[in-house]
């Protein structure tokens, strides 16, 4: 069987990750469809042999789509899914409009699938680094129970766009030449820096996106209880987020139990060799399908602690690998519609 698959919001990073990734990975797809703004519309998109012209986003543009990937932010998303699903279409969004909606599964497939076989209609996608914190965390929860997590995000450009690359890319280049270049995409310069600072700030001095660990990370595990304090830091790394983790678990940690259930969890690697300067680093895990884990150590600093580090591509499984991800799952199961 095959299905006709969209992509609203086709010309951005995350759309061209998820065009490449559904013939890389042969995704069982009839009919592409690229959807964008009116701007882009008309313009030539083209992938190996394989070419499209892009339609504009209509309330037409669903009809006779079985599943269409969002990437094309929160107020897209907002206006045109209750539109793709009242026409029959599955909708997986990549952004924030319905993590946190309860009749909406938020999934990350190698940790709760089962929440996206009760869909009805939409499924959202996590945010980047809860994505990649978790394919850490999760194993570890299972082992030994968690309980409260302290992480600092060191998050690569690419997750702002295409913009943000090429103001990185911008910066380095008038920085050999002796030039300054004042910054647009962030509010300082990016090359050469590190910024505390990704998405708004809420009142109580946290931002936007140190919140969605805590509150998506509750709802992708089903765990309330959990504690999370988060510092989101955006780093001048052209791909792939990695986050610094210290997590309090209820029972005691045994680190060969700990690293075995790396080993086991699908799509993580362990990478845990100090000695030989072998842990995970994003030059080595951009545009692949696992996350990796290493650094690993126990703490006294809170009780049954340990302190890691996990490296994944923020536009794979961050975005468009675990909504493609979330798409083969439902293939799989007969439940697309």
């Amino acid at each position: 069987m095959t299905y006709k698959v969209g992509i609203l919001g086709a010309t951005g990073a995350v759309g061209q990750e998820i065009i490449h990734l559904l013939h890389e990975r042969a995704f069982p797809f009839s009919e592409l469809r690229l959807l964008a703004s009116a701007r882009s519309a008309g313009k030539v998109q083209s992938y190996k042999e394989h070419s499209w012209t892009i339609e504009e986003t209509t309330e037409a543009s669903f009809q006779d789509l079985d599943i269409c990937i969002f990437s094309a932010g929160g107020a897209q998303s907002k206006h045109f899914a209750p539109i793709a699903k009242q026409a029959g279409c599955l909708v997986i969004d990549n952004s924030s409009a319905f993590r946190m909606d309860d009749t909406v599964p938020l999934v990350v497939p190698e940790i709760n699938s089962e929440a996206a076989l009760n869909h009805q209609g939409v499924i959202a996608n996590p945010n980047c680094s809860t994505a990649i914190s978790l394919m850490g965390l999760y194993p570890f929860h299972k082992a030994f129970g968690l309980k409260s997590v302290i992480a600092c995000t060191y998050q690569a450009v690419s997750g702002s766009g295409a913009e943000a690359l090429k103001e990185l890319d911008d910066q380095l280049i008038a920085w050999s030449k002796g030039e300054t270049l004042a910054p647009e995409v962030y509010p300082h310069p990016i090359a050469f820096n590190v910024i505390p600072h990704v998405d708004d700030f809420n009142d109580d001095g946290f931002t936007r996106e140190e919140m969605k660990l805590l509150n998506e990370s509750k709802k992708i595990m089903s765990l309330d209880s959990l504690e999370v304090n988060c510092t989101c830091v955006r780093v001048p790394v052209r791909r792939a987020h990695s986050i610094a983790i210290t997590a309090s678990f209820e029972n005691s940690i045994d680190l060969e139990v700990a690293k075995q259930a790396i080993r086991d969890f699908p799509n993580v690697e362990l990478v845990d060799n100090p000695e030989k300067s072998e842990y995970p680093m994003p030059i080595n895990y951009s545009e692949v399908v696992p996350c990796a884990v290493g650094r690993m150590r126990k703490t006294d600093i809170v009780p049954n602690g340990l302190s890691f580090w996990v490296t994944g591509d923020q536009l794979w499984k961050g975005a468009a690998l675990n909504a493609i991800q979330i798409a083969e799952l439902l293939v799989k199961e007969n439940k697309v519609r």
